[in-house]
């Protein structure tokens, strides 16, 4: 079947290009489930010759999904919709492109459903009453950039797909998916997650240069780097999908990096993180679920923040497109499926009718309300811009050309070549963990090899980072979520870690805060080894008697050098509050206290126990693996 039968009928397709010289054409049958696990990756049929027989699926996956981690969403019944591929082609793209309509697609009425003034007044609340308020480092809140289309929506669909072919550069995926009453079409920058012969991989882009007219060069790039915003940014999601790693994959994640990311009106810096894993893809999908560069960190609440600030549910925008592939050979207890999937961005939605173009800024405690408006505008842009529904930047593209004519054997240097800037994303990594930055894999060994773990979660999954880190210092670690762990789990381990987590240490309204409370108490009344983090180092001071206050700036994403019992560590802080003693303090009853000259409490150690304000685990903490060896053979001695 042709792409003109195609557009003549209703069959349902997709159309993906992956590589610079060819488009993928998937064909099949539309099915619609309600759980991950329920993706019909095996044929179910009765037939001898097809029962059990492993089938190629394209999966959209809608943002309400979460709920499978019960996490908070709009819900708006957006279906989790696979394609059941029965055929897949590749195709010349040149041929494709002779192929697809080029007709103008006219808009009415376009414009973003959220006023400029109103976004920036939602900037401002988040900052002040969410990440002020210590619910998390970093939020993303979209708004919508809507149109009415007068068109036959599979010609618009193709039109829109052949002007990002032609104008969008850089992209992971270009896409086209068409089924019945719904309609996708995009240029993904990012790859979410993907897994290929038990190899995991993860591709966190963040910070965003909205090139300038004419076109980017080093020069305006240079300016972009150097901003503490945008490192931290990027470093922020980094660490939110680390976490995401280590909960599945065994030796954890090596980051490698970081990469420009250079695309047709933007240009965004990432990082590549890999691991192994024999999860089933499935289950790899639904423990990554989603991506904190379009949702926040950490990752449970970002959903909470997202569903009080966005007055609309989001449909599929920040879920993923997953195309789940047959591996060509399998060894015993592998998984049966390979996994590609970008996550839905920079993507434009017809349905009954109406162009969506949903986008999104990631709010950090230093952003300017109107600079992540802007944001959302050259975003939206990216997308409109390309596919000829708002205007072009008919000098950049000139510009481009130009460079590509220029350039030897058609293959164009681009600005991540150029020395000056390679040297600029190079020194970014001189701020991280070696630890994440080297391979890794836990054997058993270390110190405190034989000895046993409880790590309780209290929502921020840190603790999968920190229990990974723990595991190569030889010990044996289970993490459980702070509303199941039992009174008899918290006895039965060496060694319990009382973990981070958002919000405010004295509100005691919070279930969450009263048990953890109770879990700290437990372990000190007993005398047993105890090891508190962040909001459960709050905690454990305030056990004592010391003071809790908020900070005048909140430290998310902060990397600092503190004083921790007479050795200087560079440690990352993501704390919005803080135990706060009188200078000079030394010792608060049994627990010798570690703080600055203002009397910020950084670490508190004692008989049984030790504490940190900051996390170890992060990847802005240099030193913090040095220093929760420190910590934890303290409280275990």
């Amino acid at each position: 079947m042709t792409l003109t039968d195609l557009v003549a009928s209703d069959a349902p397709f997709a159309l993906i290009a992956r590589d610079p010289d060819t488009v993928e054409l998937l064909t099949g049958d539309v099915v619609d489930v309600e759980l991950l696990a329920d993706i019909p990756l095996i044929d179910p049929s009765t037939s001898s010759e097809t029962a059990g027989t492993p089938r190629e699926v394209l999966a959209l996956v809608p943002y309400r999904q979460v709920r499978e981690r019960g996490f908070a969403s709009h819900d708006d019944a957006a279906p989790l919709r696979c394609l059941v591929v029965s055929s897949h082609v590749s195709l010349p793209r040149v041929e494709v492109l002779a192929q697809l309509p080029t007709a103008p697609i006219p808009l009415a009425d376009p414009g973003f459903d959220i006023g400029d003034e109103e976004y920036a007044e939602i900037v401002r609340r988040v900052i002040a009453d969410e990440i002020g308020r210590g619910e998390g480092a970093n939020f993303v809140i979209r708004r919508d950039f809507t149109a009415g289309v007068d068109a036959d929506p599979r010609v618009a669909a193709l039109t829109w797909f052949r002007a990002l072919l032609e104008h969008e550069r850089g992209a992971y995926w270009t896409f086209a998916v068409i089924t019945p009453g719904h309609i996708a079409v995009g240029a993904s920058p990012e790859a979410h997650v993907s897994a290929r012969d038990g190899v995991v991989t993860m591709n966190p882009i963040s910070g965003t240069f909205r090139h300038p007219a004419g076109g980017a060069t080093a020069e305006t790039l240079t300016e972009f780097l150097e901003s503490t915003k945008e490192t931290e940014e990027l470093f922020m999601v980094v660490d939110e999908e680390l976490k995401m790693m280590s909960a599945v994959c065994s030796d954890g994640g090596r980051i490698t990096g970081p990469h420009l990311k250079e695309m047709s009106r933007l240009t965004h810096t990432e990082y590549m993180l890999r691991g192994r894993s024999r999860l089933d893809p499935r289950d790899i999908l639904r423990e990554t679920m989603f991506a904190p560069t379009v949702t926040g960190s950490p990752m449970q609440n970002a959903c909470t923040v997202i569903a009080r600030h966005e007055t609309s549910p989001r449909g599929y925008y920040s879920g993923v497109a997953a195309l789940f592939t047959p591996r060509d050979t399998l060894a015993v207890g592998e998984p049966t499926h390979d996994l590609d999937a970008p996550i839905l961005i920079r993507t434009a939605y017809l349905v009954d009718g109406r162009l969506r173009v949903p986008v999104g800024a990631t709010l950090v405690r230093h952003s300017d309300p109107y600079g992540e408006v802007g944001e959302t505008h050259g975003k939206a842009a990216g997308v409109l811009g390309a596919i000829g529904a708002v205007a072009r930047d008919t000098a950049a593209e000139r510009h481009e050309a130009e460079l590509d004519e220029d350039a030897p054997s058609g293959h164009r240097a681009l600005l991540g070549d150029d020395p000056e800037i390679a040297r600029l994303l190079a020194s970014r990594n001189a701020r991280l963990a070696a630890f994440w930055l080297n391979p890794q894999d836990a054997d058993g060994s270390g110190p405190f090899a034989g000895r046993t773990a409880l790590v309780v979660d209290a929502e921020d999954r840190f603790t999968t980072m920190l229990a990974h880190q723990l595991r190569h210092l030889g010990l044996d670690v289970r993490i459980a979520p702070w509303a199941e762990v039992a009174d008899a789990d918290i006895d039965a381990v060496d060694l319990v870690v009382a973990g981070p987590g958002p919000g405010d240490p004295r509100d005691s309204s919070s279930a969450r805060i009263r048990r953890m409370r109770e879990v700290v108490a437990r372990r000190r009344s007993a005398g047993a080894p105890l090891l508190a983090v962040c909001l459960s180092h709050q905690i454990l001071a305030d056990s004592f008697g010391i003071d809790l206050a908020p900070l005048d700036a909140p430290h998310q994403g902060l990397q600092k050098t503190v004083d921790v019992f007479g050795i200087p560590a560079s440690i990352g802080f993501y704390n919005t509050f803080t135990a706060r003693v009188s200078p000079g303090t030394t010792q608060v009853g049994e627990a010798e206290v570690a703080a600055d000259a203002t009397g910020d409490v950084y670490a508190l150690r004692g008989p049984g126990f030790a504490s940190v304000q900051g996390h170890l685990e992060s990847i802005l903490s240099r030193d913090g693996m040095t220093t929760l060896e420190r910590l934890t053979a303290h409280a275990l001695a």
